[in-house]
């Protein structure tokens, strides 16, 4: 028995019809999860093309497993995991090109996907600085602090997505604050 596709399907109609092969909704999928995807990969990556390309390599990946999908966790929380999870694997990648290559260059150039083309202000250079500054974190600090401080996760569902203890991402994020305002208030008052 086939449903109804749109905006008002659940998550769980859409997974089945996308298991028996509906391409229509798969579509209302990705779109009802491409924002949390964007958020999470440009969070752990910083924004362009090698965000969108993990973003896409996430809906692949998403589509691949959802044969594995059992229900237990909200459909947002499994592809926010794999987009964790992915982007990881993207700096790991990046880690082991940057040795290969014998590059000490950090810095990469990249598009604000968020930057207002007319907003060439402090906001846009602020959006700028944060990017930077979470590049610049371990990618377990990272990960928590793009979860709970830009995505929204609570606590409890931050652990549950990275796979660690409470008391982990509590003092992960902790370490993170400090780490990201001691970077901030370097970038702010710049070299001596």
């Amino acid at each position: 028995m086939s449903v109804s596709i749109g905006p008002t399907s659940t998550d769980a109609d859409l997974v089945a019809e996308t298991r028996n092969g509906s391409h229509q909704a798969f579509r209302e999928l990705v779109m009802r999860y491409e924002g949390t995807v964007a958020a999470t990969v440009i969070g752990m990556l910083g924004p362009g093309s090698e965000a969108e390309d993990a973003g896409q390599d996430v809906m692949i990946r998403f589509y691949q497993s959802l044969d594995r999908f059992e229900g237990k966790s909200s459909l947002k929380t499994y592809i926010t995991r794999i987009a964790v999870n992915q982007s990881i694997d993207v700096i790991r990648r990046r880690k082991r090109m940057r040795w290969r290559l014998w590059s000490s260059r950090e810095d990469e150039p990249g598009i604000d996907v968020y930057a207002d083309p007319r907003d060439r202000g402090r906001e846009a250079e602020n959006r700028r600085a944060v990017h930077q500054a979470l590049r610049e974190l371990p990618e377990e600090f990272r990960a928590v602090a793009v979860l709970r401080m830009m995505q929204g996760y609570s606590t409890q569902e931050t652990a549950d997505l990275l796979c660690v203890p409470l008391g982990t991402v509590l003092s992960r994020l902790s370490r993170a604050k400090a780490q990201l305002a001691k970077l901030l208030k370097d970038e702010d008052h710049g070299p001596e």
